[in-house]
């Protein structure tokens, strides 16, 4: 892109590397008893399958999030969607892809997370931001959780 392309929708991407291998790392993503333990506050409901019924509970956003699971390929690809204020879409949903690749034999994986997308507005760069802050402070507390089995988010928000 240069200074003369215009800015039509907004997307981010976040990564970060954790020190187990993959399989233990999309588990810790796509079961709901360790997603509550590390990310979210006020607990998840249903496993990121297909097919599932999904919810997530925040402490520092009350209420249920549905969560609507497109494709799960453990251990290496989750792809979600939900309700995002400043969409693009129609539906007002975003989606999110969590990839899983593994480094050094196995042993650590590369985490990345890409959310898309929003207005290039105000309110649309907002909540991207937003979301972009959430994704990466998940992945430091899924690192944290996974390898040392600390809770970062525990009285973070309250």
């Amino acid at each position: 892109m240069n200074e003369t392309d215009s800015l039509s929708e907004l997307r981010f991407t976040v990564s970060g590397r954790v020190s187990r291998p993959c399989a233990e790392v999309y588990s810790a993503v796509a079961d709901p008893e360790q997603l509550s333990h590390y990310f979210t506050t006020g607990g998840a409901h249903g496993r990121l399958e297909p097919g599932q019924e999904v919810t997530w509970d925040f402490h520092d956003f009350p209420g249920r999030f549905p969560v609507t699971v497109l494709e799960a390929d453990p251990p290496r690809r989750i792809v979600i969607e939900w309700d995002a204020r400043a969409s693009v879409r129609d539906d007002g949903k975003t989606r999110t892809t969590f990839e899983f690749e593994p480094l050094d034999d196995d042993t650590r994986t590369l985490v990345t997370i890409t959310e898309e997308t929003w207005r290039a507005t105000v309110d649309g760069a907002k909540a991207a931001f937003g979301n972009c802050e959430g994704w990466t402070g998940m992945l430091a507390a899924l690192k944290a959780w996974v390898e040392h089995g600390i809770n970062l988010r525990e009285g973070f928000y309250r």
